[in-house]
């Protein structure tokens, strides 16, 4: 069997945590933020986990299975 390899475009978007989690960034922060509420922009500095149905996609893409 050969290698598989990483999808590059998930090893840049996706991490694993020291537990095995998978976090990503939040979305629709890069432009169009003046509208935006303050309180809504400081929510997307944080990051926050995949969700459970697309964990088996992503581990997949990573090559973590």
């Amino acid at each position: 069997m050969p290698k598989t390899k990483t999808h590059s475009a998930s090893k840049k978007r996706f991490r694993t945590t020291g537990t095995g989690k998978l976090v990503r960034r939040k979305a629709f922060r890069t432009h169009l933020m003046e509208p935006k509420s303050p309180k809504r922009k400081r929510g997307f500095r944080k990051t926050s986990l995949v969700d459970k149905t697309d964990v088996k996609n992503v581990r997949r893409l990573l090559g973590l299975r």
